[in-house]
Protein backbone atom coordinates (compact mmCIF):
# COMPACT_ATOMS: atom_id res chain seq x y z
CA UNK A 1 0.00 0.00 0.00
CA UNK A 2 1.48 3.36 -0.79
CA UNK A 3 1.77 6.07 1.33
CA UNK A 4 -1.09 8.28 -0.52
CA UNK A 5 -3.28 5.50 0.18
CA UNK A 6 -2.74 5.34 3.85
CA UNK A 7 -3.15 9.17 4.06
CA UNK A 8 -6.46 9.52 2.02
CA UNK A 9 -8.17 6.00 3.14
CA UNK A 10 -8.12 5.24 6.83
CA UNK A 11 -9.89 2.11 6.79
CA UNK A 12 -8.43 -1.63 5.93
CA UNK A 13 -8.46 -2.58 2.72
CA UNK A 14 -8.97 -6.04 1.70
CA UNK A 15 -5.89 -8.71 1.59
CA UNK A 16 -6.86 -10.85 -1.49
CA UNK A 17 -6.08 -14.60 -1.39
CA UNK A 18 -5.36 -16.65 -4.16
CA UNK A 19 -9.40 -17.64 -4.08
CA UNK A 20 -10.69 -14.53 -3.72
CA UNK A 21 -8.27 -12.68 -6.05
CA UNK A 22 -10.93 -13.11 -8.98
CA UNK A 23 -13.93 -11.13 -6.97
CA UNK A 24 -11.65 -8.24 -6.04
CA UNK A 25 -10.53 -7.95 -9.22
CA UNK A 26 -13.95 -7.61 -10.60
CA UNK A 27 -14.79 -5.72 -8.15
CA UNK A 28 -12.63 -3.22 -9.26
CA UNK A 29 -14.43 -2.71 -12.75
CA UNK A 30 -17.49 -2.32 -10.72
CA UNK A 31 -18.81 -6.47 -11.64
CA UNK A 32 -20.17 -8.65 -9.05
CA UNK A 33 -19.13 -11.95 -9.60
CA UNK A 34 -19.56 -15.47 -7.16
CA UNK A 35 -18.31 -18.86 -8.20
CA UNK A 36 -20.43 -20.98 -9.30
CA UNK A 37 -20.59 -24.64 -9.64
CA UNK A 38 -20.15 -26.42 -13.02
CA UNK A 39 -21.19 -29.49 -11.57
CA UNK A 40 -25.11 -28.82 -9.27
CA UNK A 41 -24.89 -25.13 -11.07
CA UNK A 42 -25.48 -23.68 -7.26
CA UNK A 43 -23.38 -20.50 -6.58
CA UNK A 44 -21.38 -19.99 -3.35
CA UNK A 45 -19.49 -17.27 -1.02
CA UNK A 46 -17.04 -16.68 0.21
CA UNK A 47 -14.79 -17.79 -2.32
CA UNK A 48 -13.01 -21.91 -2.10
CA UNK A 49 -11.55 -24.54 -3.95
CA UNK A 50 -14.32 -26.25 -3.63
CA UNK A 51 -18.30 -25.97 -4.24
CA UNK A 52 -19.45 -26.37 -0.95
CA UNK A 53 -22.33 -27.89 -1.84
CA UNK A 54 -21.07 -30.69 -3.50
CA UNK A 55 -17.28 -30.85 -3.28
CA UNK A 56 -16.89 -30.42 -6.71
CA UNK A 57 -13.72 -28.54 -7.65
CA UNK A 58 -14.73 -27.33 -11.19
CA UNK A 59 -16.21 -23.92 -10.95
CA UNK A 60 -16.53 -20.68 -12.61
CA UNK A 61 -16.43 -17.24 -11.57
CA UNK A 62 -20.04 -16.09 -12.99
CA UNK A 63 -21.41 -12.79 -12.99
CA UNK A 64 -24.59 -12.48 -10.83
CA UNK A 65 -27.48 -9.20 -10.92
CA UNK A 66 -26.22 -7.85 -7.39
CA UNK A 67 -29.75 -7.94 -6.15
CA UNK A 68 -30.69 -9.06 -3.22
CA UNK A 69 -32.20 -7.96 0.44
CA UNK A 70 -30.79 -7.38 3.86
CA UNK A 71 -31.18 -10.62 6.05
CA UNK A 72 -29.43 -8.58 8.99
CA UNK A 73 -27.89 -6.17 9.92
CA UNK A 74 -26.38 -3.98 12.82
CA UNK A 75 -25.98 -0.06 13.14
CA UNK A 76 -22.98 0.71 14.64
CA UNK A 77 -23.22 3.98 16.89
CA UNK A 78 -19.52 3.94 18.31
CA UNK A 79 -16.46 4.69 16.81
CA UNK A 80 -14.42 1.36 17.09
CA UNK A 81 -11.88 2.89 14.52
CA UNK A 82 -10.93 6.21 13.25
CA UNK A 83 -11.43 5.42 9.24
CA UNK A 84 -15.14 5.47 10.00
CA UNK A 85 -14.98 8.65 12.19
CA UNK A 86 -17.22 11.25 10.51
CA UNK A 87 -19.35 8.03 9.22
CA UNK A 88 -21.63 7.21 12.85
CA UNK A 89 -24.19 5.88 12.66
CA UNK A 90 -23.23 3.41 9.74
CA UNK A 91 -25.19 -0.66 8.67
CA UNK A 92 -23.33 -3.30 8.34
CA UNK A 93 -25.61 -6.17 6.58
CA UNK A 94 -25.73 -9.40 5.79
CA UNK A 95 -27.00 -9.35 2.14
CA UNK A 96 -28.56 -12.20 0.61
CA UNK A 97 -28.24 -12.22 -2.84
CA UNK A 98 -31.14 -13.53 -5.18
CA UNK A 99 -28.61 -16.04 -6.63
CA UNK A 100 -28.67 -17.34 -3.05
CA UNK A 101 -25.22 -16.67 -0.91
CA UNK A 102 -25.32 -14.11 1.81
CA UNK A 103 -22.14 -11.62 2.00
CA UNK A 104 -21.14 -8.91 4.52
CA UNK A 105 -21.08 -5.36 3.72
CA UNK A 106 -21.93 -1.82 3.99
CA UNK A 107 -25.75 -0.30 3.44
CA UNK A 108 -25.24 3.03 2.25
CA UNK A 109 -27.73 5.82 0.30
CA UNK A 110 -30.32 5.86 3.18
CA UNK A 111 -30.48 6.90 6.50
CA UNK A 112 -29.24 3.91 8.95
CA UNK A 113 -32.77 4.31 11.03
CA UNK A 114 -34.18 3.23 7.31
CA UNK A 115 -32.64 0.13 6.82
CA UNK A 116 -35.09 -2.63 7.68
CA UNK A 117 -34.64 -6.94 7.41
CA UNK A 118 -36.21 -7.81 3.70
CA UNK A 119 -34.99 -4.42 2.13
CA UNK A 120 -34.29 -5.03 -1.43
CA UNK A 121 -31.01 -3.98 -2.48
CA UNK A 122 -28.32 -3.41 -5.02
CA UNK A 123 -25.00 -3.61 -5.36
CA UNK A 124 -23.06 -0.52 -5.79
CA UNK A 125 -19.57 0.20 -5.94
CA UNK A 126 -17.25 2.53 -3.52
CA UNK A 127 -13.99 3.44 -5.42
CA UNK A 128 -11.63 3.82 -1.99
CA UNK A 129 -8.02 3.75 -3.48
CA UNK A 130 -6.73 3.03 -7.12
CA UNK A 131 -7.08 -0.57 -7.53
CA UNK A 132 -9.59 -1.22 -5.01
CA UNK A 133 -13.57 -0.89 -5.32
CA UNK A 134 -15.60 -2.07 -2.94
CA UNK A 135 -19.41 -3.72 -3.20
CA UNK A 136 -21.36 -2.12 -0.88
CA UNK A 137 -25.91 -2.17 -1.20
CA UNK A 138 -28.30 0.68 -1.58
CA UNK A 139 -32.27 0.56 -1.45
CA UNK A 140 -33.22 -1.06 -4.86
Amino acid sequence: MSAETQDTYLKPLPRPSAESQPFWDAARDHRLVLQKCRACGKFWFPPSQRCVHCLSGDHDWTEVTGTGRVFSFVTYQRLYHKGWEGEIPYVVAVIELDEGPRLLSNIVGIPADQVTCDLKVRVTFDDVSPGVSLPKFTPA
